[in-house]
């Protein structure tokens, strides 16, 4: 992907049409870019900011069918993304992996009840099953998961799930809709629609760097901005009813000591009645996570103190070393975008995780709900939804089979280089190019300066986030670290970019400004909503 070519090629679309775009460079808006392109239809994809810089980087990491919604009767959910998970794993193996997980159970009935719902589970996915559940000893369970409490412990269920680096994922998807000719801009804001005889025609925009304006006519224009749909919808139809009920879900990094294990957790029921996860991710262990109602939502959304108080006590119930605030090397939050209940309601309990395609009157096609897990058959019913809405001639979608950039089924290279699958090999030679750019930026983290110089020119990194947050994991897997690696970040990028030094120390705050956010010690208190409202 390249930044100058898509500026250039908005520039030369001036005065002729789009068959579709698209509002939003999340997991949802980037899946359709890649559908749409894939069969051929000239394809336009902005977004505000970065991809996957809000919801889509912020994830449990997890592919998976959702066994808490199987229990909640939901079998047609369950079903559709069990296998939507089995086409990600064959599609993405470079990014998507069979992760087993353990369920321990306290009392005897639990054995029971969990092993025959997860044995529906296994018989949901059919032949994309990864593995088949069964029930295990206390003694195995202890064995699997060192650190587990086993005073009172029965034994425990095992079962298959799927595992992802979401915003890997999301790079990768963008770099497979532009190989299919698709044309994406990161921090372009559309700021307004563009109408004929009441029908929505394209689209303004300004390029966030330059000041840049842009007019671009489509036959058919999709609002996929997740969280921020109505603001959109506002473009279109000023006093329309929000759409969108947002949902916080927190997250804690900790070190692998607290797992000591390559199986994951799955406590099924917590005080609140929600799901609690201990998962295994990029050698450190991902706790999370929560379901907080919002009545407002940003780009940068911020845990809350209760939040935290809640994951932390809940680990303390089952794991033998217990995690203090102290042992937290980076927390984030990220916005779900639930679908709003249509009666008054503060429980995300009652709001739909399906997805949903609106068509308002103007032609604006919106679509929202869902989760990172189906995003493929998303895309796939918007597309099939703007072929009918634009008249546009119908061609079949090919997702079901289309390999994702980077796909590679046995990843050769070592990590950190193992997320990038085929490009391993190249950015492998980078990095043998001259010697500094095989050394790491951080002690505590395994990332080489050839991954930044790689971010910029074959990812489209623009910003110190962008290569820190999401072309590498950094500020999610140790905050402090990615802090003080941001300085030399900046100095790569600026040396890439052509950019100078007051540059780079504009990045450097404007990067610390946001870290902030993921180190424990700024976690905010709003009494008003307790965890589990």
């Amino acid at each position: 992907m390249n930044r100058p070519e898509s500026i250039k090629s908005l520039r030369s679309m001036s005065a002729r049409t789009w068959d579709m775009i698209i509002i939003g460079g999340g997991a949802t808006g980037l899946g359709i870019a890649m559908d749409a392109a894939s069969r051929g239809y000239k394809t336009l994809l902005l977004e505000q900011a970065d991809f996957a810089k809000g919801t889509s980087s912020r994830a449990t990491k997890l592919v998976h069918g959702g066994v808490r919604y199987l229990a909640q009767g939901d079998v047609a959910l369950v079903r559709e993304a069990l296998y939507e998970r089995g086409l990600l794993l064959h599609n993405a193996p470079h990014l998507a992996h069979n992760q087993q997980f353990i369920i321990p159970h306290y009392s005897w009935w639990q054995g029971p009840f969990y092993t025959i719902g997860l044995k529906v589970y296994d018989l949901l996915s059919g032949r994309l099953s990864l593995g088949k559940s069964k029930h295990i000893g206390k003694n195995e369970v202890t064995q699997r998961l060192p650190n587990i409490q086993a005073e009172g412990l029965k034994g425990g269920i095992v079962y298959h799930d799927g595992q992802f680096d979401d915003a890997r994922l999301a790079v990768n998807i963008a770099q497979t809709a532009a190989e299919n000719g698709a044309v994406l801009l990161n921090y372009c804001k559309v700021d307004g629609l563009l109408k004929e005889n009441g029908k929505v025609s394209g689209v303004t925009a300004t390029d966030l760097e330059s000041g840049e304006s842009f007019h671009q006519a489509a036959r058919t224009v999709i609002n996929a901005t997740g969280v921020f749909v109505d603001e959109i919808l506002q473009l279109d139809n000023p006093g329309a009813r929000p759409m969108v009920r947002p949902s916080q879900g927190v997250h804690l990094v900790l070190d692998s000591s607290f797992l000591q294990s390559s199986s994951a957790i799955m406590i099924p029921k917590t005080s609140d009645g929600r799901v609690l996860f201990a998962v295994p991710w990029h050698n450190k262990v991902l706790l999370g996570t929560t379901d907080t109602p919002l009545e407002s939502h940003s780009m940068e959304p911020v845990a809350l103190e209760q939040e935290i108080d809640f994951i932390l006590a809940t680990a303390a119930q089952y794991l033998t070393r217990t995690p203090t605030r102290a042992d937290v090397l980076s927390v984030f939050a990220g916005l779900r975008p639930l679908a709003a209940p249509q009666k008054d309601t503060n429980s995300t309990k009652e709001i739909s995780r399906s997805h949903k395609i609106i068509v308002a009157p103007s032609g604006l096609i919106t679509i929202t709900g869902g989760k990172w897990t189906t995003f493929r058959k998303m895309a796939e019913d918007t597309v099939d939804e703007a072929i009918r809405q634009g008249n546009i001639t119908p061609a079949k979608c090919n997702t079901k089979t289309l390999r994702i950039h980077g796909y590679q089924k046995q990843p050769m290279a070592q990590v950190p280089l193992d997320v990038y699958g085929s490009d391993a090999a190249q950015l492998q030679a980078l990095a043998a190019m001259r010697p500094e750019f095989a050394q790491t930026l951080h002690p505590r983290l395994p990332y080489i300066k050839a991954q930044v110089i790689w971010a910029v020119r074959q990812e489209m990194a623009r910003t110190i986030e962008d290569t820190l947050a999401r072309r590498t994991r950094a500020l999610f897997l140790d905050a402090q670290a990615a802090i003080d690696m941001a300085p030399e970040v900046a100095a790569l990028m600026a040396a890439e970019l052509g950019k100078d030094e007051a540059w780079q120390q504009q990045q450097v705050k404007a990067f610390g400004a946001v870290a902030q956010n993921y180190l424990l010690k700024n976690v905010r208190t709003r009494e008003q909503l307790p965890v589990g409202a």
